[in-house]
């Protein structure tokens, strides 16, 4: 199931650049990826690590049909921008079907934490907190229809609860476990950090989705109470593995790369506050600058062990070694057409993205092959 949701959000994150450069109003490129991609394959995700994280048996199979119910969802999102005419029930709808899946995920992953074998790993309150932010988001969506006084506020709600809550507080949650793992090197620090942390990236998201929507002042405290987590972090990480640099081109930097974009999209987000950015080239840095360089560096590592679970073997260090080459380009090539994008040279800013993902594709190809 993972590798087929990995597959599918590829294909979510190609086609919205097609839809992009084709001139389709932002909206589509954003929730093609977003919600048709991103949202999918984060449920999916969840159902894999959370029983690792609360220590408890594994996924009943058939929570198995939640990713499947929020592709749903995404996709019913899609079309509402393709069909003017269906659109509010379009939408009503596919807010109410993701509702549905995160009141369930959300209600098995209280379950699994009070079956833990002692307490949970402090990133399950991390998962938990992602899904009350889309669980926002998604009822931001069902007050646009029925308040049509309070609609752009209320879109501009729902936009930064889904980027920096849902797939901001898991992508930061779960890179913290993952990026240890990865270089092979323990983070003594995680568990600490993630505890002390989760209030500030909640308080910060909450902040700048507010001052979006009703008071701009707000946007400004939001982003930096945001931005020191997130710095603390790189710090951190900084101080463990810079003194391993034959491991910079390796998975964990392409793993790291997802932090990296998601601290330059914060501050694109500055930008926008601020004026400087419209509300287009915002969405467009950020699928360019953070959810590509996530998702890729994360599934470079994780996929061989979706491929073929259970014990550990040469093959599994050779697929993600080939998996994990120009990991460094790949980040470079997505931060950079994110920094493009936001200052509007979109006529060519897509084309590193655009090969950098061609890159990663044909690296999973050849995997796929053996």
């Amino acid at each position: 199931m993972l590798f087929a949701l990995v597959i599918l959000a590829l294909a979510a994150f190609a086609g919205a650049m097609l839809t992009y450069t084709a001139g389709f109003a932002t909206a589509v490129p954003v929730h093609l990826a977003l919600a048709s991609g991103a949202m999918p394959l984060i449920a999916g995700a969840m159902l894999h690590f959370v029983p690792v994280l609360t220590r408890t048996m594994g996924t009943d199979k058939r929570l198995n049909r939640l990713p499947w119910l929020m592709l749903l969802a995404g996709l019913l999102a899609v079309s509402s921008f393709l069909f003017p005419s269906s659109a509010v029930a379009m939408r009503t709808v596919a807010a109410l079907i993701g509702i549905l899946g995160t009141v369930i995920i959300s209600g098995w992953i209280v379950r699994l934490s009070r079956k833990s074998l002692g307490n949970p790993h402090p990133g399950t309150y991390w998962y938990l907190t992602a899904m009350g932010c889309l669980l926002l988001g998604l009822l931001a969506v069902v007050l646009m229809q029925l308040w049509p006084s309070q609609y752009l506020p209320l879109r501009r709600f729902h936009l930064h609860l889904n980027t920096l809550g849902f797939i901001g507080i898991t992508a930061v949650g779960t890179l913290q476990v993952l990026l240890p793992t990865a270089a092979g090197q323990p983070d003594p620090g995680v568990a600490q950090r993630l505890r002390r942390d989760l209030r500030w990236v909640l308080s910060g998201t909450l902040l700048i989705a507010g001052g979006a929507a009703w008071q701009g002042l707000l946007v400004w405290p939001g982003v930096v109470v945001w931005l020191l987590p997130s710095l603390r972090l790189a710090t951190a990480w900084h101080t463990l593995y810079r003194k391993a640099p034959e491991k910079w081109n390796g998975s964990a930097t392409a793993i790291a790369g997802g932090l990296a974009g998601f601290i330059a999209i914060l501050l694109f987000g500055a930008g926008h506050a601020a004026g400087f950015l419209s509300t287009s080239q915002a969405s467009i840095a950020y699928l360019f600058a953070f959810l590509l360089p996530l998702i890729t560096g994360a599934a470079g590592y994780l996929l061989p062990l979706w491929l073929r679970p259970g014990m550990q073997t040469p093959w599994h260090s050779q697929a993600r070694e080939g998996l994990a080459r120009f990991g460094l380009l790949r980040v470079v090539l997505f931060i950079g057409a994110g920094a493009l994008s936001a200052w509007d040279w979109s006529d060519w800013g897509w084309l590193p993205a655009a090969a950098a993902l061609l890159l990663f594709v044909i690296q999973l190809r050849h995997l796929v092959r053996q």
